[in-house]
C-alpha cells in the first residue's frame, strides 16, 4: 500500500489522511537517507507527533544534489503537436541541473530574458537504491530498484531551448523543476498501474493537459534499461518520464514549415518566435499553475502542486 512522504525544513512526515501527518523519527536529511530508513517510515504510522498537513511548509521531497534525467518527447500526443511521428521517435534523454528543483508551492521565477515560458506536467520516478551500470533490469525485478513517484513540472524556456537546441540551460534555471507535494512510495502491484495514472495541468483554472500514461511511448522499464547501459543511478535520483500534449508550444503547419525552410536561419527563427510571442498560452507573470497526478479511481494519488509565475526583477 502506498505511503506518502512529505518534507519540511526540519523533518520528514508520513501523511496519514487527507488532513494529517505524523513526523518520522529519523536523522535523515536527504531523500536517499530517508529511503534507507524504512523502519522509521513504517513506525511513523503509529506515531503521536501529529500535524495538520495544511500547516506544514512543504519542500520538495526530492533533495538536491541528485541526478535529474528526463525523457524527451515521450508521449504520442506531445510528439504529434510538436510536428513529429510517434512511430519514429527514438528513446532519448537530457539532463537538468538538480539546482532547478523547488517545492510544490514555491514561485516559479522566470528569468528576465525569457519570453516563451512553457509548462510540462510530468511524473517523476524516484530511484530507491543503487543501479550500477550493467544491471540486468527486467519486468520482474525493476520495481525493486524504485522508491516511488512524484508530481513534477518540467518548466521550459522555449526561446532558449529551440534555436540553440540547448535543453540543459533552458530547463535548469532555479525553480524550473517544482516537485511534490509528496513522494509516494509504491509496492510492486501499484507500480503495475503506472499507465492508469492521469496527468492534469491547469493555468489560471483552465485545464491545459489531461491525459493518462497509456499515451506514453517508452515506459520506465525501457528507459531504465537504456540508461543503465551507460549511467549509474543512485537512491534519490529523479527520472522525468515525459509530458502529454497540451503545452503552449505548437509546431507550425507543413506549408509554413516548407516556406520557412527557404529562409536563412536567423530570419526563420525570428519569424517563428514572433508568431509564438502572440500565443497567449505561454506563462506570464502572476499565472497560477496547478499539476495533479492520480488514477481515475483515486487508488493512487500523487497529490496536487500549485505554483505562481513571477518574473525576476
Amino acid at each position: 500500500m502506498s505511503i506518502c512522504l512529505l518534507r519540511t525544513a526540519d523533518s520528514w512526515w508520513v501523511q496519514t489522511s487527507s488532513t494529517t501527518a505524523v513526523r518520522v523519527d529519523t536523522t535523515a536529511t536527504t531523500t536517499a537517507e530517508i529511503l534507507a530508513d524504512r523502519a522509521a517510515i513504517h513506525a511513523a504510522a503509529t506515531g503521536a507527533d501529529i500535524a495538520l498537513v495544511g500547516e506544514l511548509a512543504l519542500l520538495s521531497p526530492v533533495t538536491a544534489p541528485c541526478r535529474v534525467i528526463a525523457q524527451m518527447t515521450n508521449y504520442a500526443s506531445h510528439v504529434r503537436e510538436s510536428g513529429g511521428n510517434p512511430d519514429q521517435v527514438p528513446l532519448t534523454f537530457f539532463r537538468k541541473s538538480s539546482a532547478s528543483i523547488s517545492g510544490p508551492y514555491d514561485d516559479v521565477i522566470r528569468p528576465g530574458h525569457v519570453r516563451l515560458l512553457d509548462y510540462e506536467a510530468e511524473i517523476g520516478v524516484v530511484v530507491g537504491r543503487a543501479v550500477p551500470v550493467g544491471t540486468d533490469l527486467t519486468a520482474e525485478n525493476y520495481t525493486g530498484y524504485l522508491a516511488g513517484l512524484v508530481v513534477t513540472n518540467d518548466v521550459s524556456a522555449r526561446d532558449v531551448q529551440l534555436p540553440q537546441t540547448q535543453f540543459y540551460e533552458a530547463k535548469s534555471y532555479p525553480t524550473f523543476t517544482p516537485a511534490g507535494p509528496a513522494l509516494v512510495l509504491l509496492d510492486d502491484d501499484e507500480f503495475k498501474r503506472f499507465t492508469d495514472l492521469r496527468l492534469r495541468l491547469w493555468v489560471n483554472g483552465e485545464l491545459r493537459q489531461n491525459m493518462t500514461v497509456h499515451d506514453i511511448i517508452f515506459p520506465p522499464l525501457q528507459a531504465l534499461q537504456s540508461l543503465t547501459r551507460f549511467q549509474q543511478l543512485d537512491a534519490g535520483d529523479l527520472l522525468l518520464t515525459g509530458t502529454p500534449g497540451g503545452t503552449a508550444l505548437r509546431a507550425p503547419g507543413k506549408l509554413v514549415q516548407l516556406l520557412g525552410s527557404l529562409l536563412p536561419a536567423p530570419m526563420r527563427w525570428k519569424a517563428f518566435f514572433d508568431k509564438q510571442a502572440k500565443n497567449p498560452k505561454y506563462l506570464q507573470d502572476g499565472d497560477i499553475v496547478e499539476v495533479a497526478v492520480a488514477t481515475d479511481d483515486g487508488a493512487i494519488d500523487l497529490g496536487r502542486q500549485r505554483t505562481v509565475v513571477r518574473t525576476a526583477r
